[in-house]
């Protein structure tokens, strides 16, 4: 059952992601775009969980972490670009 959950899984993230990339590139405003790509690394650490999960590996799960973090990081600092103009104070 999980041969067949996997590929379909890796097909409905793809689609996620060009989805994505579509909002990313054609967003109306600034905030849209990083909410956008806030969804993009969701779609990345998902695709990198079910990669390494078909090729049965546990680093996939440590980079997933990684840019989960990253991912966070990120995303307080674009948000916070917009609210004050400057990053550090």
């Amino acid at each position: 059952m999980i041969a067949l959950a996997l590929p379909l899984a890796l097909g409905c993230v793809g689609v996620a992601m060009l989805l994505t990339l579509w909002r990313l590139v054609r967003g109306p405003s600034l905030a849209d775009r990083i909410v956008a790509l806030d969804t993009m690394v969701v779609d990345a650490i998902a695709l990198i969980v079910l990669i390494g999960m078909t090729s049965g590996t546990d680093s996939g799960f440590e980079a997933a972490l990684l840019l989960a973090m990253v991912g966070f990081v990120g995303t307080v600092a674009y948000c916070k670009f917009i609210l004050r103009g400057d990053i550090v104070e």
